[in-house]
């Protein structure tokens, strides 16, 4: 029988707050409990992908790798870090066991570590554990007299080159302590869609009763009924019958130790039953300021960079000489190793897929792109041959499998070989390639097809096949843009396979950890966690999946994760990816000015937000992925097209830089910046979407059974002026949408002055009604080649203010005009440190003689030293440092 503290103390005459033990603590009996479960835990420091509620989860690890479960770790810091356990109540403990954490990576195991206890003034070493042991895999276990504290904490010395963590801490009750009311947590808040069910996941922790305490789900409030599966389980599902915002709360324990916790969930309508159109990438104009310029760079500097590095044959990163080892590996003669990373196809399939659509871009007559145009597609011509002789007799294409004999497809041990990564960017490559030739020339797509099948063949539910997953996604979204253009092409359903594999992939993704976003199934996954890039990815090719199956758990989850990034780790740039861990994502509202927002997140991000404008038809996605588009992923490469940065923090202080280490970024940011006709227009049965506004002219095809021509003339984003003609084959009845824009989506963000929507709108010079749907205003009509729409958007300097949750933007503020973000550069002689005064007037300039022609917006600082903001993609071009959050007052 647990004897109380109440009971305990009466019985027991202390003037000290050590307590004599008798013998030593028998760890893992049953009849000593676990105090680490119903503690607080905190440190000095703690690494955004970790966690410290995973140091008390009672998880036994099976090595110091072993982070299934999640760990707390301290990653980029060294020197001493301490962890500490804080109880509401006194405890008494004779023992303790650590579990270290040492990932081979950027934790390693500590130096040396000492336990202390509160003494109701101080910390003092607890007599007997002045050192606690580091050992590799296994419990450092250690025993003391037995003591009554409410606080525990352990110092931890790192070795000075790695970082510190922790996967279990325990704390053994030897059996005096008081009771405590169980601990119970819920979740992430999240959405479901009506009809759909949503997956609660209680976690309940206690000291012996308490930690199987009954527990009961109920409704606290709601517009419509919820229903339970079983509303006595941890582990149960919920549906609800009305829309609307619901909480819903759980409650456990008995009497005084009774303990209620709620977890808020919203009820969305589906969205519409039919997807739009994509509108595929074919030859196009660009008539732009802006456009022609970065156009420009990246296809007569930057693709030719790239091109030059791969073809290096020294390249230690991996390039086209990979493929042509494992060709000769395939024909039997003597072979170089696999050089670079295993994911090193990865650049070269991506820059072919940039190639091919640097060369549908209109030259109009330019001798230095029509120059690079040629040598591109002599590149093509190179390099086609010899990606498609390493392609294997059954299609399968990976070189580093190839030129590795160690290496098995598709196995467990293998889920870091990245076959599916590589083999994504090899189909999508083929998509462009394919509309590139008009389906002229069909070697890649066949051999995108062969590969595909091969995989379609070999993995599945079905008897013989294999259930597996790549850790880094990218074959999911590859195969669901494939087989659509393969049925978009063929017709029939003859790509459905692919997308049905690709749901496969997802489906099996379950019993890893966060970093790969493979902890939980993806149906009950309601929050972004774990490596940026993987993780869009997988929610981009999620959202396809619900768009083409109209699953009810896929559509709950994917928005879910769409809330909870946009309106939780999002930052003002568009870019996503706080860096606080590996590569990945911090806790909600951590957002440190110093963020990573690699410039692949960018593209995942452009990628997701995009997907689910297809299946919502709705503008505000477009207003996030025009916002990364333009801040996040635009200023990543230099504006003479030379350089590039890997990762994009709002405080800058180092210049780009022509490669990187890991090159993954450098064909990833040219073939999404350019793919312009695809993010600017999509369509539906009954017309035209046009979401971007990039003066250029686009051919539409199939528009309510004819094909249009749309010219845009805009110097958008420098002023707001659009004009749109409307050139259909002949003349027909359709809907023209257009966004009306909406500068603040994210709930993060608060932008003043309002500059949302737009002016009135003219069709062939005489106002027209704004009808909006979905942030889009409605013309209409049948149209005749000729007709003309015109409008202003509203561009005026905004104050963008955060969220104050978001610690490090407290008494800040960032600019905006239009749909740019603004950096202050100390080249321009700002203070980065000055103060920006909430009533200083701010006015804007064109400065045609600055960054190539930019719109710069100018005012004072607090203390009258001018300042000079230029837009963020500009950043970085002349030297010197840079900062998008000024201080405010």
């Amino acid at each position: 029988m647990r004897c109380t503290l109440a009971a305990w103390l009466g019985k027991t005459c202390l003037s000290a707050w050590l307590v004599f033990s008798f013998g030593l603590s028998c760890y893992g009996d049953s009849s000593h409990d676990n105090l680490a479960s119903v503690a607080v835990p905190s440190s000095s420091y703690t690494s955004g992908d970790t966690s410290l509620d995973a140091m008390r989860d009672g998880f036994a690890p099976r090595s110091s790798g072993d982070w299934r479960h999640g760990s707390y770790g301290n990653w980029n810091r060294t020197g001493t870090q301490w962890v500490e356990y804080t109880w509401d109540r006194p405890i008494v403990t004779d023992g303790i066991e650590v579990y270290w954490w040492a990932d081979g990576r950027g934790i390693n195991l500590p130096e040396a570590s000492r336990l202390l206890y509160w003494d109701g003034d101080q910390y003092q070493a607890v007599p007997g554990v002045d050192q606690v042991g580091v050992e590799r895999d296994q419990f450092n276990r250690f025993s003391f007299e037995a003591l009554k504290t409410t606080r525990l904490r352990l110092e931890i010395d790192s070795n000075g080159r790695f970082s510190t963590g922790i996967l279990e801490w325990r704390v053994w009750d030897n059996g005096q302590s008081p009771a405590f009311p169980p601990q119970l947590t819920l979740g992430p808040d999240r959405i479901v869609m009506l009809g759909g069910k949503t997956y609660l996941n209680a976690t309940l922790q206690g000291v012996g009763k308490a930690g199987e305490a009954p527990l009961q789900w109920s409704k606290q409030s709601g517009p419509g009924a919820a229903t339970f599966a079983d509303a006595t389980s941890t582990n149960t599902t919920a549906t609800f019958d009305t829309p609307g915002e619901y909480v819903l709360q759980a409650t456990a324990g008995e009497g005084d130790l009774q303990v209620t916790e709620t977890l808020n969930v919203r009820v969305e309508t589906l969205p519409p039953e039919t997807p739009l159109g994509v509108v595929y990438t074919k030859r196009y104009q660009i008539d732009s300021p802006l456009w022609n310029h970065r156009a420009k760079a990246l296809i007569t500097k930057w693709i030719p960079h790239c091109v030059e590095e791969i073809n290096r044959p020294d390249l230690k990163e991996g390039g086209i000489n990979n493929f042509v080892e494992a060709a000769k590996k395939l024909r039997g003669e003597p072979s170089q190793p696999h050089r670079g990373y295993v994911f090193s196809n990865a650049w070269v399939h991506q820059t072919v897929e940039s190639i091919c659509i640097a060369l549908m871009v209109d030259p109009q007559g330019d001798q230095e792109i029509i120059a690079a145009q040629a040598m591109l597609r002599d590149t093509l011509e190179d390099w086609i041959p010899k990606i498609l002789a390493a392609q294997e007799p059954d299609g399968y294409l990976q070189t580093t499998f190839t030129l590795n004999d160690r290496m098995n497809r598709w196995q467990p041990e293998s889920r870091s070989g990245h076959e599916g990564y590589v083999a994504g960017y090899f189909i999508e490559s083929a998509i462009n390639h394919y509309t590139l030739t008009n389906g002229t020339d069909l070697r890649l797509y066949n051999a995108a097809k062969k590969l595909a099948d091969c995989w379609v063949a070999h993995i599945g539910p079905e008897p013989g096949k294999i259930v597996w997953y790549d850790e880094h996604q990218e074959m999911e979204q590859a195969l669901v843009r494939f087989g659509r253009f393969v049925n978009d092409m063929e017709g029939g359903g003859a790509g459905d396979s692919y997308i049905r594999l690709a749901k496969f992939l997802i489906d099996s993704r379950a019993g890893g950890n966060e970093y790969d976003q493979s902890h939980l199934p993806v149906q009950q996954q309601y929050e972004a966690v774990g490596h940026a890039v993987r993780a869009v990815y997988l929610y981009s090719g999620m959202a396809d999946v619900a768009t083409e199956t109209g699953d009810l758990d896929y559509r709950s989850a994917v928005m879910s994760l769409w809330d909870n990034l946009i309106n939780k780790k999002y930052y003002v740039t568009g870019g996503v990816g706080s860096g606080e861990t590996s590569e990945g994502f911090g806790p909600n509202y951590s957002l440190p000015q110093h963020a990573y927002c690699e410039s692949c997140s960018s593209c995942g991000n452009i990628f997701f937000q995009y997907k689910m404008h297809l299946s919502y038809h709705e503008a505000k996605y477009v207003d996030l992925y025009e916002e990364t588009f333009y801040n996040a992923l635009l200023g990543s490469l230099s504006l003479d097209g030379g350089t590039f940065y890997y990762d994009n923090p709002l405080v800058e202080r180092k210049p780009r830089y022509p490669w990187h280490g890991c090159p993954c970024c450098v064909g990833n940011i040219p073939r999404t910046l350019l793919m312009l006709p695809t993010w600017t227009y999509t369509t539906s049965s009954d017309g035209i979407y046009v979401n971007l506004f990039i003066g250029g002219t686009t051919q539409l095809a199939g528009v309510a059974g004819t094909d249009v021509e749309l010219v845009q003339q805009t110097d958008y984003p420098w002023n707001g002026k659009v004009q749109i003609t409307v050139n259909p084959a002949e003349s027909k009845e359709f809907a023209l949408r257009i966004r009306s824009p909406e500068r603040s989506v994210s709930e993060l963000y608060t932008s003043t002055p309002a500059a949302d929507g737009m002016e009135q709108v003219l069709l062939n010079g005489k106002p027209v009604e704004q009808r909006t749907e979905n942030g889009y205003v409605v013309i209409d009509r049948e149209w005749q080649a000729g007709d003309t729409v015109s409008f202003e958007l509203p561009m005026t300097v905004q104050r963008v203010t955060c969220d104050p949750r978001v610690e490090a933007n407290r008494g800040r503020v960032a600019l905006r005009y239009g749909p740019l973000v603004y950096s202050i550069e100390s080249v321009d002689g700002n203070d980065l440190n000055g103060v920006l005064a909430n009533d200083a007037p701010l006015a804007t300039q064109w400065r045609p003689d600055l960054l190539g022609g930019v719109v710069v917006i100018k005012g004072k600082f607090a203390d009258g030293s001018p300042l000079l903001a230029i837009p963020n993609f500009a950043r970085n071009n002349r030297g010197g440092g840079s900062e998008v959050w000024i201080r405010s007052e």
